[in-house]
């Protein structure tokens, strides 16, 4: 089966501390290592939507990369923002014209996105949205890299999730930084 003919997925790919954290306490993402072995331009070129919380939207949705940034970070911004992207804001009533707002209707909308022809679909986040998509079980693939740090304190990855889950391991990776990129699918 084909990347066309199958469903498509929604992932989470995310890069998460050893003690579980996304961001530092005051929103620091400094800790994140870019190994170029782990080939984040390949997941890129897999996706072809990304869906945003309207936070991590506003600081990334449109992120645009300094001059002295290397060309590596120049490319995966250029793919990132080729993409389709979707803004979900249960209070902002009109993004940009580069992005869809879906205010309500979470579950009908993803659904129908899944169901249109295309790449997987990323979830980026935030942790709010992440949560959302978790617990009305919208996500289908988690994509974690785990980076040899531990913060003590930040924003948490799973927070106030309703149910457990059972996941099943499909890949695992380590990388030469210390990263290691564990992949699971529902089981």
């Amino acid at each position: 089966m084909t990347i066309n003919e199958r469903a498509r997925r929604v992932i989470l790919d995310l890069a998460v501390t050893l003690d579980g954290f996304i961001e530092g306490p005051n929103g620091e993402v400094d800790w994140c290592i870019m190994d170029p072995d782990m080939d984040f331009n390949k997941f890129l070129n897999q996706i072809d939507t990304i869906l945003y919380g309207r936070k991590s939207y506003d600081i990334w949705g449109q992120y645009i990369p300094r001059n002295e940034d290397s060309d590596t970070d120049k490319e995966m911004w250029r793919l990132v923002h080729s993409k389709e992207k979707y803004v979900f804001s249960r209070t902002q009533k009109e993004t940009d014209n580069r992005a869809i707002l879906i205010n309500d209707n979470i579950v009908e909308a993803v659904n129908k996105l899944k169901k249109n022809p295309g790449r997987d679909i990323w979830l980026y986040g935030g942790s709010s949205l992440i949560t959302t998509f978790i617990n009305l079980g919208l996500v289908d693939e988690f994509r974690l890299s785990v980076h040899p740090i531990i913060l003590g304190e930040g924003k948490p990855l799973f927070i106030d999730i309703n149910k457990r889950i059972n996941l099943q391991i499909v890949e695992t990776k380590k990388f030469s930084s210390g990263v290691v990129q564990l992949t699971y699918r529902l089981n």
